[in-house]
Formats: structure tokens, sequence, C-alpha cells
């Protein structure tokens, strides 16, 4: 690799955590890829022209079964990693004048649900989630919505992958000066015309 040593060693996570515990959780498999490291390959192949990059993140399915990390002792080790994969992310991109140009997204595919199992964990939970937005351009340093006491519904306006892929388009396109041709599916044109960017980001 051409890249700098210091800039291999400001992305390196492996040290916040021992793998081979990690491993022991049939959840963990697919993480022999450090998240630190699939950042500093996603920056790589952004700063190379890719347009798309995804990078996954493995451990947070905790239900509390013996397949999954323990939800109390397990959140720190993949909490600290994130810190810091993506506290390093955002500073080299930052430093390379790109963070107009690279919009990072952090989600999941669900939330976790706000009462805790009769096995010490969370389960899937569709209501509530959290989101992060940064660079791309986009108004950066504040919080958008809240929930009840209870994370378990929003105390605010509720916003959805509709919204979500609609700012992100957003980000891509002047969609006011956007021609759309006929046999675009009404799935992705949709968004386009009747998407509703989450307010206050752009």
């Amino acid at each position: 690799s051409k890249e700098d040593p210091k800039t291999i060693e400001r992305y390196d996570t492996s040290k916040l955590f021992d793998m081979k515990v990690l491993n022991r959780y049939n959840d963990m498999y697919r993480s022999s890829n450090l998240l630190g490291h699939q950042l500093l390959m996603a920056r790589r192949l952004c700063e190379a022209g890719c347009g798309f990059v995804t990078v996954a993140d493995a451990g947070w399915d905790m239900h509390g079964n013996q397949n999954s990390l323990p939800r109390l002792t397990g959140m720190e080790p993949l909490g600290n990693q994130v810190d810091h994969a993506v506290s390093a992310f955002l500073e080299d991109v930052e430093e390379r004048g790109l963070s107009d140009k690279i919009l990072l997204v952090i989600t999941g595919e669900m939330g976790r649900s706000p009462k805790i199992n009769g096995k010490g964990g969370r389960d899937h939970y569709g209501n509530m989630t959290s989101l992060c937005f940064a660079g791309g351009g986009l108004n950066m340093g504040q919080v958008i919505g809240r929930s009840d006491r209870q994370c378990a519904h929003p105390a605010t306006e509720a916003y959805g992958p509709k919204n979500l892929l609609a700012t992100v388009m957003h980000t891509l396109f002047d969609t006011t000066e956007m021609r759309l041709r006929t046999d675009i599916p009404s799935t992705v044109s949709e968004l386009i015309t009747d998407g509703h960017p989450i307010p206050g980001l752009l």
C-alpha cells in the first residue's frame, strides 16, 4: 500500500478489543474486516471516484442469546470501534478537502426494542432507530427529532426510509432541474418528485 503508515495507524481499531473473544459469538463471524480498515478502504474508493460504498459492521444484534454479544459488555468494544473509526474517517476526509463531496450515512435496517427481553437483550424494533449524516454539504452539528421517554415512539415528526433516501438524492442532484425518463421505476422517481428531505439538513 502507498498509504501513509500514520494514516493506517490512525484507522487501526484492532487494539480496542480481542477478536478471539468476539469470535466466540456466531453473529461476529463476519467481523474479520475491522471497521477502521473498511473505512480506510472506503475513503480510498471515494477518492478514486467510486460513487457509492457500503461498509458493514457486525455484532449489534444483541438479543441476549448464545449467538450474540452480551448487551452490557458488548456495547463497549463495538461503540469504541465506531467512535475511533468514524472519527478517523471524518478527520481524514476533512484534511483532504473532501467533506462536502463525501456523505457518510450511518444507520441500520431497524432499531432495538426499548424493553429488555427475558434473556437480558433487546430485540428488533421498527418504530424507532437512530440515523447519522456527516458531510455531503449538509448542515452539521445538530440533533433533529426526539423520542418519548421510553424511546418507544417519536415525540416529534417521524422520518422514514423515504426521507433518508430523498435527503441523499438531494445531495447528489439539483432535483428541480432533473428530467426523468418515463421508464424509471416509480419507487425511484417518487423519491425525486414526492420525497421530502429531512428538514434542517439542506
